[in-house]
């Protein structure tokens, strides 16, 4: 299953981000954590110094590397410059398993905290004026589109901040995301504008409330968000220590709960591979037409394959 956490800047999204991988990888659960923030602190969250390097290139350094891998010899991509972010798979495409044997997750997956972590990349000075952070993320996008998790696998993406998620139609690669609200009318604010554009395309959302401190600030949160509260974490001293560098204690009780409660809530969700290659072949065709289709000098809504259907039966036929 594949797991957003979005929410305003330093709403704690990062943080647990980090805490729910985590805990599905102190369970045994294979699982892949992505840092999909502009701000890249996933994997000093996860535990690694801030001294130390992450080690493996990001993502978007190998961007056309990794076009070139996923296509394959799909017949319908003619090169990897015809091939943008939002190009699905199709048949001869390459198909992933979760952290198998291929050169995407051999290459960008390097172990931090107990977590296989792979990173999008920093948005530096030489990116300003000519790029943007939503390019990098097309790494991360091809990535999605082209992964076929299976039951008990989990792939945890700390997104960018506020709504800036529906810039591509990367927010509908996901099972379930995570937006993580603080008791302030600023977060909320972001919560409201993240619902309305997922509910347009039936994208399921649960808020997690974070940095509640009290009675009143539950009671806020309930009475504006409702019934998307799933559940809320309290002021953790055992996050303030890790953030200050030192390993003492364990999280507060409450808190493991609520981890345990976002899991049931992400193995509740039933998989839905059809819907997920309609949301996909819907956002490239826009993505076509907008600018793409330019850009590359080609219709490529003939790189859609109409036989072409997601999941593990195409994994073991492409195998």
């Amino acid at each position: 299953m594949r797991v957003a956490f979005v929410g305003k800047g330093g709403s704690g999204k990062t943080t647990l981000s980090a805490l729910f991988s985590r805990h599905l990888a102190g369970s045994g659960a294979p699982v892949v954590a992505i840092d999909g923030d502009i701000n890249q602190h996933l994997a000093y969250a996860l535990g690694l110094d801030e001294d130390d390097e992450f080690g493996a290139p990001p993502l978007s350094a190998r961007t056309g590397d990794i076009k070139d891998f996923l296509r394959g010899s799909n017949p319908r991509i003619t090169s990897g410059d015809a091939m943008v972010k939002t190009t699905p798979p199709g048949r001869g495409s390459r198909l992933l398993r979760l952290l198998g044997d291929d050169e995407i997750h051999g290459r960008h997956v390097r172990n931090v905290g107990g977590v296989p972590l792979m990173v999008t990349g920093a948005f530096d000075e030489s990116d300003l004026g000519v790029a943007c952070y939503h390019s990098k993320l097309g790494a991360v996008e091809l990535y999605l589109n082209h992964l076929v998790d299976g039951a008990g696998e989990y792939v945890v993406v700390d997104m960018t901040a506020g709504a800036d998620a529906f810039a591509s139609g990367l927010f509908t690669r996901f099972d379930m995301t995570f937006l993580v609200v603080e008791p302030t009318r600023k977060s909320v604010s972001v919560y409201r504008q993240y619902r309305e554009h997922a509910a347009e395309f039936g994208i399921p959302v649960a808020v997690v409330g974070n940095k509640v401190t009290g009675e009143e600030d539950l009671l806020f949160l309930k009475e504006h968000v409702g019934e998307d509260l799933l559940a809320h974490c309290v002021q953790s001293s055992f996050v303030r220590a890790q953030e200050q560098g030192r390993t003492e204690g364990e999280l507060e009780q409450h808190n493991a709960g609520t981890l345990r409660r976002l899991r049931e809530a992400v193995d509740s969700r039933t998989k839905d591979w059809a819907a997920f290659q309609r949301h996909a072949v819907e956002f490239h065709l826009r993505n076509a037409a907008a600018w793409a289709n330019a850009a590359t000098g080609q219709d490529l809504a003939a790189q859609v394959d109409p036989g072409f259907r997601h999941g593990p039966e195409a994994l073991a036929a492409s195998v």
